[in-house]
């Protein structure tokens, strides 16, 4: 079964890829655009679900690309982690398309040009995918620059002021990361004569510990720039508001997760050892609370959701930091319901600047009597960001506090204490804009000050005031309808998904089944028994 579905896995790359080439063919026809994109997405989705299926029944799918045997040629891999990602990305970028092509059909396409929106959107797919299946670090770095490049267009839509400064900030740190991931690249390639992960994992142990330990912080803080882990973190808040709507929903939803899936592999496949793990865990804790002491302080939807984003990202570090089946299966269950549940909100919060004219809680009111709808559609996937049971954000926080509460010792009963906090402090947050959003009048937005809106600050060097309402185009209320839809999915459907999470978190305990898959003889060429120290790392 698993031979047939080699022939899927290229397939996740190439059809995004070529249909941003068809979609700069017909760049004067705006339908056309926005058809090739949709068959292109919903073809992603559906080989997405076939690979996840096939890949859990089956086991892990390799392709070697060109037919170079591996470790000589690009190596493709499809794991369980792997697959699952790609199902849930696909996902979230369909329905991210979907609100913008209502979004660009209400508005004439000023905020989401047609004849380059649609091309760098399916090229950063094109990206993510890469990410996703590279079997080596160059491949992995490829998809990174390929995503980062696009993003780097979509971003700056629109040419506005706000939006220009959050790109340059925006550029500038991923091309400190970037570089400093092709330094590390560099360095793992003098230090053993190779990037293919499955063969970095037996040789690693050949070289100094000093050296293998220097490679590490080198990808981990790489990595740590891209996912926006504190103190690396800092860049975010300010550049994700600033894109328009839809690009915003795809990049908090994605572009960090990309990195959290980096580490993973990083410390499952090629340092599985638990020498960082104690700083590792500090760094999720100081992640967590940051980001939600962060969110307490803002005035601005979008920013409480960038910091909660940044807050968030602290419960897969800790996950992955756990050094345990049991920890990486609960970081792998938080990931694919933290994707889809924080997309839905940025989505949600692009609804709320349309009905409202702003996204400012203390210039906007009364949603709830004027946009039932929309309302709606905030409450449900904040009540699951905030982890009130029984939604998935629930469900995942409770298996990260388990896994943590295994490890006994009192850094263990720190970071429990913190998570608890952390999900207080959001769920405090979110509440605080239900009430001044939704509950409060229209009317008493002009009258006087909040107890809720004491010591927090609208977004720096916001000059803006409301716009004015605009009428919400069907797909966009759609889209985020879905979305709401998968997110409650992952609630219902906790016990095969979870399932999943357990198995994905059985083969990322230790290198040995990633080797196995890749080199299914049992050795790499021209070395013996080296996989017998692997399988026991």
């Amino acid at each position: 079964m698993t031979a047939g579905l080699g022939v899927l896995v290229p397939l996740v790359v190439l059809i995004p890829l070529v249909a941003a080439g068809v979609t700069l063919v017909v760049g004067r026809r705006a339908r056309a655009q926005r058809i090739v994109a949709l068959i292109a997405l919903v073809a992603v989705v559906l080989v997405g679900a076939t690979l996840l299926m096939g890949v859990d029944a089956g086991g892990s799918v390799v392709v070697e690309v060109g037919s170079w045997q591996a470790p000589f040629g690009i190596v493709l891999v499809v794991d369980r982690l792997s697959a699952l990602m790609v199902l849930i990305s696909a996902i979230v970028l369909l329905a991210v398309l979907v609100f913008s092509i209502g979004q660009g059909l209400a508005d004439g396409d000023d905020e989401t040009p047609v004849s380059i929106y649609y091309p760098t959107y399916l090229i950063l797919t094109t990206g993510v995918m890469i990410a996703f299946v590279a079997g080596d670090l160059f491949n992995l770095y490829v998809g990174f620059e390929v995503l980062l490049v696009s993003s780097y267009v979509l971003i700056t839509l629109g040419g506005t002021e706000s939006r220009i400064r959050a790109g340059v900030t925006y550029v500038v740190v991923s091309l400190v990361s970037s570089v400093l991931f092709l330094t590390a690249i560099a360095m793992v390639y003098g230090a053993l004569g190779t990037v293919n992960l499955a063969q970095i994992a037996i040789r690693i142990a050949d070289i100094p510990i000093d050296t293998q330990i220097v490679l590490h912080v080198m990808l981990l803080v790489a990595f740590g720039i891209k996912a926006a882990v504190f103190p690396l973190s800092f860049w975010l808040p300010d550049s994700y508001p600033s894109a328009p709507a839809p690009v915003t929903a795809a990049f908090a939803g994605l572009l960090t997760k990309i990195g959290v899936y980096a580490i993973i592999r990083v410390e499952t496949v090629i340092f599985p050892g638990e020498e960082l793990n104690p700083a590792l865990m500090v760094l999720a804790l100081l992640t967590m609370v940051v980001g939600a002491l962060g969110a307490v302080a803002q005035a601005d939807i979008k920013r409480i959701l960038s910091f909660t984003l940044v807050s968030h990202i602290g419960y897969m570090i800790l996950g992955v930091a756990l050094g345990t089946a049991e920890g990486t299966a609960a970081a792998v269950y938080y990931i694919a319901h933290h994707i889809v549940v924080q997309t839905t909100l940025f989505l949600a919060a692009g609804l709320i600047e349309r009905e409202a004219g702003s996204t400012s809680i203390s210039r906007i009111g009364g949603l709830l009597a004027s946009a039932p709808l929309v309302a709606l559609l905030f409450f449900i996937p904040a009540l699951n960001l905030g982890g009130i049971p029984p939604f998935s954000g629930f469900i995942g926080k409770l298996a990260l506090f388990q896994a943590t509460a295994a490890q006994g010792d009192a850094l263990a009963y720190i970071l429990l204490g913190g998570g608890a906090l952390v999900s207080l402090l959001t769920l405090y947050a979110l509440v605080r804009v239900w009430n001044l959003a939704f509950w409060r009048g229209a009317d008493e937005v002009e009258r006087g000050s909040s107890r809720l809106l004491k010591h927090v600050n609208e977004a720096p060097l916001d000059t803006s005031t409301i716009s004015g309402a605009r009428t919400t185009p069907f797909l966009m209320t759609a889209s985020t309808a879905g979305m709401v839809i998968v997110s409650v999915a992952l609630t219902v459907f906790a016990g095969p998904l979870y399932g999943v999470a357990e198995r994905a978190g059985e083969n990322l305990d230790g290198p040995g089944r990633y080797v196995l898959s890749v080199f299914p003889s049992g050795t790499e060429p021209n070395s013996t028994d080296v996989i017998e120290e692997v399988l026991d790392r």
